[in-house]
C-alpha cells in the first residue's frame, strides 16, 4: 500500500514537473533543471511569440550521415531555420553528435555535454547561482538569479551574428563561422577596437592573431578623444550606428529600412569575410536580402602582406552580384581540401629548385593565360622596361616562378604560396600562370654519375665470355662457378659497406666520391656551421648539364667510436625520413675515413640567427616556427618508421628555408629505436648546455622526454628572444628556464616579451606558450608532456592546465 501511495506521488511530480515546463514554455522561460537532447523529439526553448528558439539545430540533414547537431539560437518560424547565435569552442567544432545533452543547472547555467557525458560546452556563471532561463522575443538568452539580475546571456557572448536591440562594446566582436555549414571558427573578425574604430580583419589561426584591416570606419579621433566611437548600436528599428562617446552617431546602414513589425532584421559577418545587414519578411514569403555591406570589394580591400586574402593560398578570388567573393584555382593547381571551396589551394605538379627540380627545365612547362588578374602581395621580381616575351621567358627560366604578371612594359615575377589572388577589370595586368605540359615523370632530383667501378665489372665480364666461348661443358660451368663465388666474396664487403642496415631499404640517395664534394665546396673553402659531429660547408653540386644547386656539405672530422655505426644509421634513417619540418638529406659520401653528408642548403640559415638579432622579429612568424619544430618532433618521436630522438634540440639545429618555415637538422645522428623500444639506455651524455635535461646527469633511463624538455627551453627562446644561458643579464636573469617562471608565478609576462609590441597585445596566447614550456622543463621526465600534447596544447586542440614548479627540488645551473 505504501509502495503505491510512493509511486502515485511520483507519477503526480513527474505530471505537475512537465505542467510546469509546457506553461514555462508560453513564456520563454526554462527551469533549473530542464534538458534538451539531440536528435530526440524534445521540443526547442522558444520565445513568447515564437519567433526565436533555443536548441540543437540538425547541420546539413540531406548529407549528414553522421547526425550531427549545433546548440544554438535560431528563427523558428522560417523553413532555414538560420541560425542566430552558437556555442563558440574557439579552437574546435562546436557541432556534437547525436545523444548530446544539454542541462540548465544552478551552479554552471548551460552544460553541454556529449553523450558519454563529457562537458563540451558551459556558460561559465562566475559569481551567483542561476534561477531561472528565459528565451526572449528579442533572440536573446539570458539566465537570471532569484532577484532578476543578469548573469549570462547570448547578446553578450556573441557568435558571428547581431541583432535589433543588441549591442557591443569595445574589444568585443565577431568570428566568422569557417564555411556556410561548417560552424568552427573562421578566419574573419568583426571588432570594435579601444581607440574607437570598427574594423573588419583577417584573423591568423589558432591564435587568432589580427593582420591589417580591410575594412575601418574611421571613428577614431586623435585629436578629440570624445568624437571617437565605444559602441556598436542595433537600435530595434533596424538602423545600425557606432555611437560616439560625445553622444553622437556615425551611421553604418545607409537609407531607409523596411518596418521591423513586418521583417526579421540581422547583421552577420558572413564566413567569406563580407558583414552584411540583412532582412526577411515575416509572413516567410521570401529570402534574405541584404540592406548593406562592407567592404565595397573585399577581394581588392584584402591586401596586407600576410595570410591568404580573401580565398585561401594560390586561388583567384571574383565577385558576385551581391558582392561576396567567389574562389577558383588556376589551371594546374586544384583545391587542398575538396570540401572547402574558398580554401586553399595547392600545385598538381612538383615546382621546386631542390636538387634540380623541374623549374629548371623550361621546356617541360607553359603558361596559361588570365586576363585582369594579379597576385600583388607575391612579387620577388620586378623586370621594367621589359617586353611580353621577355617576361614569360624570364619565368620559364626561373625555378622560383610560379606566375608572371606583364602589364605596360613592366614584368613581375610571382612566387608561391600566391596570396590575394584577384581578377577584376581593374587591374589591367595579364597572369601567365605555369603548369606542367605533360604527365611525364619527375626526373630524379640528383641523378646518379656513371660509376667507374661498373666499367672494369663489363670488361671482365667480356673477358670471360671470350674464354667461356673457347672451353668444355665442364670447364665451362667450373669457370663460372669459380667466377660467382669470386665475385660474391670481392664485392660482399663493399656491398655491405655502401649499403648500411636492410638491404630491402631503399634511401634514392646519391653516393658522392670524396673528390667530388672537395670540388663542389672549392676545397672546403666557405663554413658555414659547426655541429657535435663536424663542420659544415656551403658548396655547389651538378644537378643536370645545365643546372646547378647549393648544397650543405656536412664533414665528419673526427673519429668516433661509434663513428661507423652512427654514420651508417644517420645515411639510412635520413634516407627515409621525409617531412616538411625536417631538413632533407641528398646524397653521402663514404670512402675510406671520409665520411660526409649532403643536405639540402637553406638560404635563411638557423634559426639562432634570426633570434638573437638586434631586431625581434615578427610574433607571429615566431609563434607559427614553434608550431612546425613541434609538428617535426612529432613526426620523429611517433609517425616514422622508427622512431628518433634528436638529443640535441636546439636553435642551431634549426634551419629556415625561404618562407621561414622551420626545418631540424642534425636528428641522424641522434639514438635511434626500433618501433616497438620505448627507451633508450643512456651511453654518453649528448646536447648542448642549456638545453640538457636532467636525466643526462642521472643514472636515469634517456627517453623522447629530452627533446621535449629541450623544446621547452626553445620555445621560452623564441617567445623571449632570449638566449638560454646569458651571464651578461645579471646572476638572476642568467638562466632563462627560471627567470621565466618567475615572470610566470608572479604575473610578469610583460617582462618576458618586454619590447615587444604584437606579443604585449598577444598576452593571452604568450601565456599559453610559457605554460606549455613550464610543463616540457618539468625536472620530472613523467610529468613532461609528449610531443603530441603538446602540439595540440600549441595549436588549442586540448585545454593547458596551470604547470607546476619545474624544478621543485634542484638548485643547480643546467
Amino acid at each position: 500500500m505504501a509502495s503505491a501511495k510512493l509511486y502515485f506521488i511520483f507519477l503526480l511530480y513527474q505530471l505537475l514537473y512537465y505542467l510546469h515546463l509546457a506553461i514555462a514554455q508560453n513564456n520563454g522561460t526554462v527551469p533549473v533543471g530542464a534538458t534538451l537532447t539531440a536528435g530526440t523529439n524534445s521540443s526547442p526553448w522558444v520565445s513568447p511569440s515564437g519567433d526565436f528558439a533555443f536548441g540543437f539545430h540538425q547541420l546539413d540533414e540531406e548529407n549528414n550521415s553522421n547526425g550531427l547537431f549545433l546548440l544554438s539560437i535560431f528563427y523558428n518560424k522560417i523553413p532555414e531555420k538560420t541560425v542566430v547565435w552558437y556555442t563558440d569552442n574557439k579552437d574546435q567544432n562546436p557541432a556534437v553528435p547525436r545523444g548530446s545533452q544539454v542541462k540548465l543547472t544552478a551552479d554552471r547555467g548551460l552544460v553541454l555535454n556529449d553523450p558519454q557525458g563529457k562537458q563540451v560546452w558551459s556558460s561559465k556563471i562566475d559569481i551567483g547561482t542561476v534561477a531561472i532561463g528565459v528565451m526572449n522575443d528579442t533572440g536573446n538568452f539570458v539566465l537570471a538569479s532569484s532577484s532578476s539580475s543578469k548573469l549570462w546571456d547570448s547578446f553578450t557572448n556573441p557568435s558571428d551574428t547581431l541583432l535589433p536591440g543588441q549591442m557591443m562594446e569595445t574589444e568585443q566582436g565577431l568570428f566568422s563561422r569557417k564555411s556556410d555549414t561548417n560552424f568552427s571558427r573562421g578566419r574573419f573578425q568583426f571588432r570594435l577596437l579601444e581607440d574607437g574604430d570598427l574594423v573588419l580583419n583577417v584573423a591568423n589561426l589558432p591564435t587568432d592573431f589580427a593582420y591589417d584591416a580591410y575594412y575601418t570606419s574611421g571613428t577614431y579621433d586623435s585629436t578629440n578623444s570624445s568624437n571617437s566611437g565605444y559602441r556598436v548600436m542595433f537600435n530595434e528599428s533596424g538602423y545600425m550606428y557606432i555611437l560616439r562617446r560625445n553622444s553622437q552617431r556615425f551611421d553604418l546602414t545607409t537609407g531607409r529600412v523596411v518596418p521591423a513589425a513586418d521583417f526579421y532584421h540581422r547583421a552577420t559577418l558572413n564566413f567569406d569575410g563580407v558583414f552584411a545587414q540583412y532582412f526577411y519578411p515575416k509572413n516567410g514569403n521570401g529570402n534574405w536580402s541584404a540592406v548593406w555591406s562592407q567592404p565595397e570589394n573585399i577581394c581588392d580591400n584584402i591586401s596586407g602582406e600576410f595570410g591568404s586574402g580573401a580565398c585561401g593560398f594560390n586561388s583567384i578570388c571574383t565577385l558576385d552580384g551581391d558582392r561576396r567573393p567567389m574562389c577558383e584555382c588556376p589551371k594546374g593547381y586544384s583545391l587542398l581540401d575538396e570540401n572547402e571551396k574558398y580554401g586553399s589551394c595547392k600545385a598538381d605538379f612538383e615546382l621546386s629548385c631542390n636538387g634540380g627540380g623541374q623549374g629548371y627545365n623550361k621546356e617541360l612547362f607553359d603558361f596559361h593565360e588570365l586576363k585582369d588578374t594579379d597576385w600583388p602581395s607575391s612579387d620577388y621580381e620586378h623586370f621594367s622596361p621589359y617586353d611580353e616575351v621577355q617576361c614569360k621567358n624570364t619565368c620559364l627560366s626561373d625555378c622560383f616562378c610560379a606566375v608572371a604578371i606583364f602589364g605596360i612594359e613592366s614584368c613581375w615575377l610571382v612566387k608561391l604560396p600566391l596570396n590575394n589572388g584577384r581578377a577584376d577589370s581593374s587591374v589591367n595586368r595579364k597572369a601567365f600562370i605555369k603548369y606542367k605540359k605533360d604527365d611525364d615523370p619527375d626526373p630524379p632530383s640528383v641523378p646518379r654519375p656513371p660509376d667507374p667501378e661498373d666499367k672494369k665489372k663489363r670488361k671482365m665480364m667480356n673477358a670471360t665470355g671470350s674464354v667461356l666461348l673457347g672451353s668444355s661443358v665442364f670447364v665451362n660451368f667450373a669457370m663460372v662457378c669459380a667466377f660467382v663465388l669470386g665475385f660474391f666474396f670481392i664485392y660482399k664487403k663493399k656491398w655491405i659497406r655502401n649499403n648500411p642496415g636492410d638491404a630491402t631499404i631503399e634511401t634514392n640517395l646519391r653516393c658522392f666520391s670524396y673528390k667530388e664534394l672537395e670540388e663542389a665546396t672549392d676545397n672546403f673553402e666557405e663554413e658555414v656551421g659547426r655541429g657535435s659531429f663536424g663542420i659544415v660547408y656551403k658548396g655547389v653540386i651538378q644537378t643536370t648539364r645545365t643546372s646547378t644547386t647549393a648544397v650543405a656539405v656536412k664533414k665528419l672530422d673526427r673519429v668516433f667510436q661509434d663513428g661507423e655505426k652512427e654514420f651508417k644509421n644517420e645515411v639510412v634513417v635520413i634516407g627515409q625520413t621525409h617531412h616538411k619540418n625536417l631538413v632533407r638529406l641528398l646524397g653521402f659520401c663514404d670512402e675510406g675515413q671520409n665520411r660526409l653528408l649532403v643536405y639540402e642548403f637553406l638560404n635563411n640559415g638557423t634559426l639562432a640567427s634570426f633570434l638573437f638579432g638586434n631586431l625581434k622579429p615578427s610574433w607571429n612568424l615566431r609563434t607559427n616556427i614553434a608550431f612546425q619544430i613541434a609538428r617535426g618532433l612529432l613526426y620523429l618521436h611517433e609517425d616514422c618508421s622508427a622512431q628518433i630522438i634528436h638529443c640535441d634540440i636546439k636553435p642551431q639545429n634549426i634551419l629556415l628555408d625561404d618562407y621561414y618555415n622551420a626545418r631540424i637538422s642534425d636528428f641522424g645522428l641522434a639514438k635511434l629505436l626500433t618501433l616497438n623500444q620505448s627507451k633508450a639506455i643512456k651511453t654518453a651524455i649528448r646536447g648542448t648546455k642549456g638545453y640538457v635535461a636532467p636525466e643526462w646527469f642521472r643514472n636515469s633511463t634517456i627517453t623522447a622526454k629530452v627533446d621535449v624538455y629541450s623544446f621547452g627551453v626553445l620555445l621560452l627562446e623564441i617567445i623571449s628572444c632570449r638566449k638560454s644561458f646569458d651571464i651578461e643579464m645579471g646572476e638572476e636573469y642568467a638562466i632563462l628556464t627560471d627567470w621565466a617562471f618567475d615572470c610566470y608565478r608572479n604575473g610578469k609576462l610583460d617582462d618576458l616579451v618586454e619590447g615587444d609590441t604584437e606579443a604585449m597585445n598577444d598576452i593571452k596566447c604568450a601565456e599559453k606558450l610559457v605554460m606549455v614550456s613550464i610543463w616540457c622543463i618539468q625536472e620530472d621526465p613523467s610529468l613532461r608532456p609528449t610531443m603530441r600534447k603538446v602540439s595540440q596544447m600549441l595549436e588549442g586542440v586540448v585545454e593547458v592546465d596551470v604547470p607546476p614548479n619545474p624544478s621543485p627540488f634542484s638548485g643547480y645551473m643546467r
